[in-house]
């Protein structure tokens, strides 16, 4: 997009490009999403940044109107297997905060100052600056959700000091840690608080069973209902439940991250009323319990992940609903997304062995939480616990030492290559990892599935066949043009 694009969209105040860019105000010295319904400035006097770290690096505060540090990820960086797209997901799942610059640059095979110098000239903002502004949202969700003090708060966001985390939100929410916390939340929030500061006092009397409320923004629609009908297709026993009835389900699950376990839940939104399509608001109600604050930032950016929240499903059924074969999915279902996954060694164990297996693997192998939730009682087992298991063995070998890697930062090319060596992986089944645990959106399971012209969305064109073919009892794919290659059936495993 050129300047003049950007504006027209300011102008509109369209909602497809927020998190996209961002927008300043030279006379005010605020910055905002372009969804802002605040009046449209001039256009002399606005300036545009790719990044909410780049504008608060040139001095611009966030709008306390429309929240601009909350809304949803830049589905670019989903898309992206470049560095730069690789380092955001790993700055997302805070490496920068538990490993520093040198730690990001190390998993990227590059020099610090080589990361420092690209992430600067595409995005206006260095990977410490990228940082301190997710730090500085986590703890505005910290401050108005919890009534945790403040000195713990500026910790567990990640702040070295506490005159750092002063001087951070003065800086970019032109208040004090104090003053935003007596603000009330606006539950406009990709990590945002549900509640103000005075209703959060209410429940402080069991802040631990209570756990921290978000609000999971997305862009347009989501198709919840599809999401939630896999997760509970795919849940493993121990580790995941859904429960209620469709409309009303909560999906929950454990989490090992890296200070300790956790457990997110997520409800299903409600589709119109009178309908059943989807959802009408524009996020999904969570809570997450967390044995240590600092995995805040990380539990949602994987909770985000998994439900696919920073999708553009604009692009994605502009691209798809075009083509004729798919057009009658595409408008039964807008809004589909192309779930990833909470934890992506988990998944490829998972998808490798199937479910009887996983199961299995849990229950031998999967470690007790402390504190069981209903029947969350246990986490995943990591890889380095399942070397010396014969079926889960050679894949657990080379996760555990390294030669397969899948996290947030892994090349997607090179991982499915790595994929490929390991006893018994198929080509199916490394593309399904690739899909699902990297969030590869181009993705065709079965070789060259699929029209061209559904580049770079196959995986969602993968979601809507399957979709289809699980509605039905059908294949989906019989009827694929003869460009198209070999089908999928529904007793294939979950996409």
């Amino acid at each position: 997009m050129d300047e003049e694009t950007r504006y027209e969209a300011v102008a509109s105040r369209d909602a497809r490009f927020d998190g996209a860019f961002f927008f300043a105000v030279e006379t005010t010295g605020i910055y905002c999403r372009p969804s802002c319904p605040a009046v449209t400035p001039k256009r002399e006097n606005v300036r545009f940044y790719p990044t909410a770290a780049a504008a608060q690096g040139n001095g611009f505060r966030a709008c306390r109107r429309c929240r601009p540090d909350a809304v949803p990820g830049s589905a670019e960086w989903n898309v992206r297997a470049d560095v730069v797209g690789r380092a955001m997901r790993m700055i997302g799942d805070g490496v920068v905060d538990r490993e520093g610059v040198p730690g990001l640059a190390g998993r990227l095979g590059y020099s610090a100052r080589q990361v420092q110098r690209q992430l600067t000239a595409e995005l206006g903002a260095g990977p410490v600056a990228l940082a301190r502004a997710q730090r500085a949202h986590t703890a505005r969700t910290l401050l108005q959700t919890t009534v945790l003090p403040v000195t713990e708060i500026a910790f567990a966001a990640g702040f070295a000091s506490v005159r750092q985390f002063n001087d951070t939100i003065r800086q970019i929410y032109a208040r004090t840690p104090s003053g935003l916390r007596a603000e009330s939340g606006n539950g406009m929030s990709g990590m945002s608080g549900r509640n103000g500061a005075n209703r959060t006092t209410r429940r402080a009397t069991a802040p631990a069973l209570a756990g921290i409320p978000l609000r999971l923004a997305y862009r347009g629609v989501y198709a919840a209902r599809d999401m939630f009908d896999l997760l509970a297709d795919e849940a493993v026993p121990r580790v995941e439940e859904v429960i209620g009835e469709p409309g009303t389900r909560t999906y929950r699950r454990t989490l090992r991250l890296p200070h300790g376990p956790g457990i997110v839940s997520v409800d299903e939104a409600l589709p119109p009323a009178g309908g059943t399509g989807p959802a009408r608001s524009n996020w999904l109600e969570a809570r997450i319990h967390l044995a240590d604050l600092r995995d805040l930032t990380t539990a949602v950016q994987r909770l985000r992940r998994l439900l696919d929240l920073d999708a553009d499903p604009y692009a994605v059924d502009e691209r798809l609903g075009a083509d004729p074969f798919l057009a009658p999915l595409v408008e039964a279902r807008p809004g589909l997304r192309a779930p990833g996954t909470a934890d992506p060694d988990e998944y490829a164990l998972r998808v490798h062995l199937g479910d009887a297996e996983a199961r299995r693997l849990v229950a031998a192998y999967g470690n007790p939480l402390e504190h069981p939730c209903g029947t969350l009682t246990r986490l995943f087992p990591t890889p380095a616990a399942l070397v010396d298991d014969p079926a889960a063995g050679p894949l657990a070998t080379a996760l555990a030492d390294g030669t397969v890697r899948l996290d947030s930062g892994a090349g997607r090319e090179e991982a499915e290559r790595s994929l490929l060596t390991v006893p018994g992986m198929t080509a199916r089944t490394a593309a399904l990892i690739r899909m699902r645990a990297l969030g590869d959106p181009d993705v065709a399971p079965d070789g060259e599935m699929g029209r061209a012209a559904w580049r770079p969305w196959r995986s969602y064109a993968v979601r809507h066949l399957s979709t289809a073919a699980r509605a039905t009892g059908i294949s989906a794919f019989t009827e694929v043009p003869a460009e198209s290659a070999q089908p999928v059936s529904s007793s294939s495993p979950q996409l």
